[in-house]
């Protein structure tokens, strides 16, 4: 064998895939398109919230008080975020048993999270805020039905990951959950973000920070 061959094999090894390698090559892809895609969606979701706060600034804006549904569904969102984390840390360690029960878990939070969302928007319909007359209640339901998406969204990834768990190869797995629990922790950040600007920005303070007071 020669030396170049040498330094080749071993400069695979440790953990570290080849670079010739189509599946490394493609599991790098779709890594890259998802941190794209994130950055694409936060971008989306911060002109949102910039609309948000100038349009604060009108007389006919009225301040929403946050139904406590939206507490309940902010826990279980972090719970699924965890979750999933752990997740990942289990199929790394070639637990994979433990690994799709905690995937299983994790899916599961999430749509509990979108049932408390959706009991939350029942709780402002039945104090009659509806998505029309105060602007307020516009973009809490413009926002909140932005983020539901793309909770219904990283669904459908985990639904495939979860669906092949048993048969899937160990690596493999471990990739997917990797992606859902990034995917996951993106999704926390940002119902964070809008949570705090729906519940706590107001006339007010807007003004107060812009100058305009």
């Amino acid at each position: 064998m020669s030396y170049a061959a040498i330094l080749k094999s071993t400069g695979s090894g440790y953990g570290k895939p080849a670079a010739d390698n189509p599946l490394e090559r493609r599991y790098a892809a779709i890594s890259v398109a998802l941190w794209l895609f994130m950055a694409v969606a936060s971008a989306l979701f911060l002109l949102f919230i910039a609309a948000c706060i100038m349009r604060m600034d009108a007389a006919d804006w009225s301040p929403l008080a946050m139904p406590w549904q939206l507490w309940l569904s902010t826990s279980i969102l972090a719970i699924a975020s965890v979750v999933l984390q752990l997740a990942a840390a289990t199929a790394n360690n070639h637990q994979m048993e433990r690994a799709h029960n905690l995937l299983l878990l994790a899916g599961v939070c999430s749509m509990a999270f979108l049932a408390a969302q959706l009991w939350g928007w029942q709780a402002l319909r039945a104090i009659h805020v509806t998505a029309t007359g105060n602007p307020a209640g516009s973009f809490f339901y413009l926002l909140t039905a932005m983020h539901a998406l793309h909770v219904m969204g990283g669904l459908v990834g985990w639904g495939m990951a979860a669906a092949g768990s048993w048969r899937q190869q160990p690596r493999r797995l471990a990739w997917r959950i990797r992606l859902c629990a990034r995917y996951w922790h993106f999704l926390l950040a940002v119902w964070l973000l809008l949570f705090a600007a729906l519940g706590w920005l107001t006339p007010d303070f807007v003004r107060m920070v812009c100058g305009t007071r």
